[in-house]
């Protein structure tokens, strides 16, 4: 469907464009668990950020926890005490609704007030719900209502399209 390298050279490229035009000093790069967190760590090598990596899992965030419950593989946040004021880069695998960037900035914004938040994906598909949407990304697509998009790695990363009709 979609070649990987070809949107993480864009993704990078448009990372490096905002951050220059952002004035982005010593960003804290931040992904979100699972397929967030290996885009970031690799933009966290090409982009040659300082700070360690941070992880998040936002499972406790979600505006449907009460419904689907705790899943069997959350995993701790992995952020640094303090984020008050500082540049904050936030990367996740692919934009959908926009719910989980809102359970990010709210685990975020427990820990501190940032001072400006990137928010980075690599895949960008309709469907918005919330009014957020991405400032850098690798790719845009228009999807069908049962179709999804699903990032597997981490070691070889790849992009499948998932038709849903035919997973139920």
């Amino acid at each position: 469907m979609l070649e990987i390298d070809v949107l993480l050279d864009k993704l990078e490229a448009e990372l490096r464009r905002v951050i220059i035009e952002r004035r982005l000093d010593n960003p804290l790069m931040i992904g979100i668990r699972t397929g967030g967190v290996w885009i970031a760590e690799i933009m966290h090598q090409r982009l040659k950020i300082n700070d360690p990596l941070g992880l998040l899992d936002i499972s406790f965030y979600r505006d449907d926890f009460s419904q689907i419950g705790v899943h069997p593989n959350v995993k701790p946040s992995q952020l640094p005490r303090q984020m008050e004021g500082r540049d904050i880069i936030l990367i996740d695998d692919v934009f959908y609704t926009g719910r989980t960037i809102r359970a990010a900035l709210n685990e975020i914004f427990d820990y501190g007030r940032p001072d400006q938040v990137v928010l980075a994906v690599l895949i960008e598909r309709n469907g918005r719900q919330i009014p957020l949407s991405p400032d850098c990304v690798g790719t845009r697509t228009t999807l069908n209502a049962h179709q999804r998009i699903k990032l597997t790695g981490p070691d070889s990363l790849a992009i499948h399209l998932q038709n849903m009709d035919a997973v139920a």
